[in-house]
């Protein structure tokens, strides 16, 4: 059972359950672990959806475990990319600066210099972080939007592709302290790899259908340049 959040400012009060994948039962997550070029940097990556934590932790020959944990989330400090004050540009400006990225084209450095200049969230002093997971397929959406291959609009479309669902990253100490191990389960790779690969399939082909429609009126990277559009412009909404 997923507990809904009760938002009030940018507390989230109820006691979260999250989930996190991983081939190993971790009882006491380890602050400062993991790698700097995850979608939000170093930190403990989870999702409130079990079944989509199982899909994440499997590879084609790799079983694993979920692990369950509960968090007093009105006791930490929450930076949700859903707010109404944040754009996709914003979860997008986050993702290039973090991830590692292969510029192909002067448009595409161009594009990540605007958004790294005008869009990128101050992440600090929050403890954690509630936003798109970027994996293979879902990073190529955003990449093809940077590199000016499809507009906002179809990004916005691609990225609800698969309902791949969103994450919740711990980034701070206090956070960490305030995670508590619940229980876990061991994953079979034989079922949750094939519907991982079967929600991705879906995502790639949706994708592929909306890249042959010609969005002509649309708003597209290099309009964003060269219009100088800011996180303010109404477009973006």
């Amino acid at each position: 059972m997923i507990i809904p959040l009760q938002k009030y400012g940018d507390d989230y009060m109820n006691n979260l359950i999250i989930y996190h994948g991983s081939s190993e039962i971790i009882e006491v997550p380890e602050f400062g672990k993991g790698k700097d070029y995850n979608d939000y940097g170093r930190g403990f990556y989870c999702t409130e959806n079990v079944e989509l934590a199982k899909e994440w932790v499997c590879s084609e020959g790799t079983n694993g475990f979920v692990n369950k944990y509960e968090i007093d989330a009105s006791k930490i400090k929450i930076l949700n990319l859903s707010d109404k004050e944040y754009t996709i540009l914003h979860w997008l400006a986050l993702l290039m600066d973090n991830r590692k990225v292969r510029i192909s084209t002067p448009t595409m450095k161009r594009g990540m210099e605007w958004l790294l200049k005008y869009f990128i969230p101050n992440i600090d002093g929050y403890d954690a972080i509630i936003g798109f997971r970027a994996d293979d397929s879902y990073f190529s959406f955003a990449r093809a939007f940077v590199n000016n291959e499809i507009s906002l609009a179809q990004l916005s479309y691609a990225m609800k592709l698969g309902k791949l669902g969103e994450q919740f990253v711990l980034k701070s100490k206090k956070a960490f302290d305030l995670i508590k191990f619940n229980s876990y389960e061991a994953v079979d790779r034989t079922i949750y790899y094939s519907k991982r690969k079967s929600r991705d399939d879906e995502a790639r082909k949706a994708f592929n259908i909306e890249l042959e429609k010609d969005d002509i009126n649309g708003l597209f990277m290099r309009d964003i340049i060269r219009e100088e559009v800011k996180p303010n412009d109404p477009r973006l909404r």
